[in-house]
């Protein structure tokens, strides 16, 4: 056990979630790490968030970006005014359990090879839920999600790759993608990095993000002794708009990483998917939850990925600074 770790800077990006963010902050008093500094970046609430948690965190370092700025954007004016050693990104829909950070924080400091570090992720009834990583996406992962195979056959290792199969993440592995639920990171090294790309509105930019750190040396990893409960979601209302903003992530990253005529080919991919799911979803009668339709029915505005989805998705430009 470290005597004394250093310090760090947890970054929590609240968008009309008072009351769960209250939780979440609530939660970070069990954590004792020297001088923890917590950092929350309001996206504009219209819940009086801003106001009910300075006055009940009011040692919290509170920023009001006065609109929605989305998640790589507000993690990154959140990581600005962080003086932490370490910054810890984490989702406002989570309850951190005791010791956990600390844990995060200690694997960091006795195996600094890695340089990227990501936990265990649990859904509130105790449930494993494995969003907190994923595998990197591939010509045959995007192959799998348009023929429906990841699907029919989730958690498979073979036909859903993305999923990185049945483990629990109850080991100490590296994986390709470490999610913005739970991120610790050196600050220099993620100010060294450019930070989360801005380019991206919300979903897609920790996959960049993983990706450009693993490009720049650094081995992301899991780390199991790192826990959270995770309310997946709760900031964004209807499933179709999420899904929207899920696969404008994934065309996004596509654009950026992969080279013609691979780009082409999994964008395909996306496509035929979606048109797949489509087809399957019309057949439940009765049922407001068209998650699929929607999203076929508004590929021409996600298609392109980010900053287009962003203004085609929410019908705005982002205000200058």
């Amino acid at each position: 056990m470290i005597q004394e770790l250093p310090t760090a800077s947890v970054v929590v990006v609240n968008y009309n979630t008072r009351e769960r963010t209250l939780t979440c902050l609530r939660s970070l008093a069990d954590q004792q790490i020297r001088g923890l500094e917590i950092v929350v970046v309001d996206n504009g609430s219209t819940d009086g968030s801003a106001v009910q948690i300075a006055r009940e965190v009011p040692e919290a370092v509170m920023i009001e970006a006065g609109e929605n700025l989305g998640f790589a954007r507000g993690v990154n004016r959140g990581v600005a005014a962080a003086s932490g050693d370490y910054v810890i990104l984490l989702n406002p829909d989570t309850t951190v359990l005791p010791g956990s950070l600390e844990a995060l924080l200690e694997f960091a400091v006795t195996h600094p090879e890695h340089g990227l570090y990501g936990g265990r992720t649990v859904t509130p009834d105790g449930d494993l839920d494995p969003r907190s990583c994923w595998g990197a996406p591939t010509l045959w992962s995007l192959l799998c999600f348009a023929t429906g195979a990841s699907t029919a056959f989730k958690g498979s290792t073979l036909l859903d790759p993305e999923s990185l199969g049945s483990w629990q993440r109850d080991t100490v592995r590296e994986v390709p993608i470490v999610t913005g639920c739970l991120l610790l990171m050196k600050t220099e090294d993620y100010r060294r990095m450019g930070g989360m790309d801005e380019r991206y509105f919300l979903y897609g930019e920790d996959a960049d993000f993983s990706l450009r750190a693993a490009a720049a040396g650094h081995r992301p990893v899991l780390v199991p002794g790192a826990v959270i409960v995770h309310d997946v979601g709760v900031s964004t209302s209807s499933s179709g708009q999420k899904m929207c903003m899920v696969m404008a992530g994934k065309s996004t990253l596509l654009r950026q990483h992969w080279a013609s005529p691979r780009r082409e080919l999994g964008l395909l991919f996306l496509v035929i998917g979606t048109a797949l799911r489509t087809v399957l979803e019309r057949p439940a009668a009765g049922s407001d939850r068209k998650t699929w339709t929607t999203v076929w029915r508004r590929r021409r505005d996600w298609m392109p990925g980010y900053p287009h989805a962003e203004r085609a998705l929410f019908g705005r430009h982002l205000r200058s600074d």
